[in-house]
């Protein structure tokens, strides 16, 4: 099911192209910074969760801005509830600027939450709730600039576009990958995305670093199935479908697939030795070498996973399943892994690599696998991001990085857009487990802030004086 529809046209008071209009906007920019934070505690209360979604919650939720600001907009939903939302400004003949994050959140158990998950509370100086950094901050950022640009009347280099979309959490069929396939004229001009993705941290040492991430680990999900002869659960068989499933998740799970740093890996963790610690800052200026050293990988794990799963290729066995009773041995038993290779690697390579593991007796499906592409570092707007964040935050290592996890980004790689991850939002060390985590929050303080970057970076990009 899709719907699109116009926005209504209405003459908004703070869109007023002149000189003088945009001066004002320019002084009342701690009024933005209070509309971002009673805006997010808004939409954190919209409930998108997923599963099962509910985006257009979230499409109604911005409908209503964009009506109010008599900007034009559609919507699309590709499933009953599962909304997506975009508006465009026109201007010059640059390669459009989109501001893309999603809506769907994941869930919460609220009685792991000092506060309820979808209240948008806020204590201590801080806005809890589902989504405050994955990613309904950002999306808020992103629309504050966005409104900006457009009730200061001034001329834009070129088109910029606002995109909220479902269904990030679960690949993203129902979000990106649908409107690539059945709403291309979306995207038409677009030459550039800022996204979720990039990582602006504050260390427990007090260090500012920035991530914006260019590129990001291949999704790889496989199911393996192992088939036996069924039977009564109370005369066990030798063999089972049962047992050799373990036999060959045993064999991967103590698999230690060999750790290669990519150019792109070094250059990243090169930047981040600048604010390491005695411990890790000579070996992060030499990762090629520290993989090779005994023990080092086993360290790098215990201080941080993510950084970790940048050297190789992973498998995490995340789903089961067999018998559907007790005392049943089951005709086939399976698993899903959820594997992440790096950019470079070739996918029916690692699984034919997954299958010798595994052993001839398992088969292997692939669930979904994308494909792999890096960003240029040479754009505009990149060089925007990193001009702005360095006169902010002068003391901040400011490194092109890769992500573990991944984006809707790599729908639009694929096309041949560049996207940025970028995050003005620099999040204290301890909070960056709150994502999907308990007790996800930000900062009013960090919401005030990044929204004058995040205009004062559309500005940089989308004026020719800028």
């Amino acid at each position: 099911m899709m719907r699109s529809r116009p926005g209504i046209m209405i003459v908004a008071a703070l869109g007023l192209a002149t000189g003088d209009a945009w001066a004002q906007v320019r002084a009342d920019g701690d009024q933005l910074a209070e509309e971002s934070v009673t805006l997010l505690q808004e939409y954190l209360q919209v409930d998108t969760t997923n599963p099962p979604g509910n985006e257009t919650r979230a499409v109604e939720f911005f409908a209503r801005i964009f009506e109010r600001e008599g900007i034009p907009y559609e919507t699309a939903e590709s499933a009953p509830g599962r909304g997506n939302i975009w508006a465009r400004l026109a201007g010059g003949d640059g390669p459009a600027l989109l501001l893309l994050h999603h809506s769907d959140v994941v869930p919460a158990d609220p009685q792991f939450w000092e506060v309820p998950p979808l209240s948008g509370a806020l204590r201590d100086g801080h806005l809890y709730g589902r989504g405050a950094l994955d990613t309904k901050a950002l999306g808020i950022l992103h629309l504050q600039a966005f409104l900006s640009l457009h009730r200061s009347g001034r001329a834009l280099n070129r088109d910029v576009i606002f995109m909220a979309t479902a269904d990030e959490e679960a690949g993203g069929y129902f979000g990106v990958g649908w409107l690539v396939e059945n709403r291309p004229d979306a995207f038409d001009g677009v030459g550039v995305v800022l996204n979720e993705g990039g990582r602006s941290l504050v260390t427990a040492t007090g260090a500012r670093q920035i991530g914006i991430e260019v590129t990001q680990k291949v999704p790889v999900w496989l199911r393996l199935t192992a088939s036996g002869l069924p039977g009564h659960g109370s005369r066990p068989r030798a063999e089972s479908s049962v047992t050799s499933l373990l036999d060959a998740l045993g064999r991967i799970r103590t698999h230690e697939f060999e750790p290669r740093i990519l150019p792109v890996v070094d250059r990243y963790f090169r930047g981040m030795a600048v604010n390491a610690d005695e411990e890790w800052a000579a070996p992060f200026l030499d990762m090629a070498a520290a993989v090779r050293e005994p023990g080092f990988l086993d360290r790098l794990q215990a201080y941080d996973a993510t950084l970790a799963a940048l050297t190789r290729n992973t498998c995490s066995i995340t789903r089961l399943e067999g018998s559907g009773k007790i005392n049943v041995v089951p005709p086939t038993a399976s698993a899903e892994l959820d594997c992440r290779v790096l950019p470079d690697q070739d996918v029916g390579a690692f699984v034919g690599e997954l299958q010798n593991i595994a052993g001839g007796t398992t088969r292997i499906e692939t669930i979904m696998a994308f494909t792999p592409a890096v960003s240029p570092t040479d754009t505009r707007v990149y060089a925007a991001l990193e001009m702005v964040m360095q006169e902010r935050f002068p003391d901040a290592a400011i490194i092109p990085a890769v992500s573990s996890g991944f984006t809707d980004s790599h729908f639009l790689r694929d096309l041949g857009i560049a996207a940025y991850g970028f995050s003005p939002l620099l999040v204290p060390a301890q909070d960056a487990a709150g994502v999907h985590g308990n007790n996800e929050r930000i900062s009013v303080e960090n919401v005030r802030r990044g929204t004058g970057i995040m205009r004062e970076i559309l500005e940089r990009v989308v004026h020719d004086d800028g």
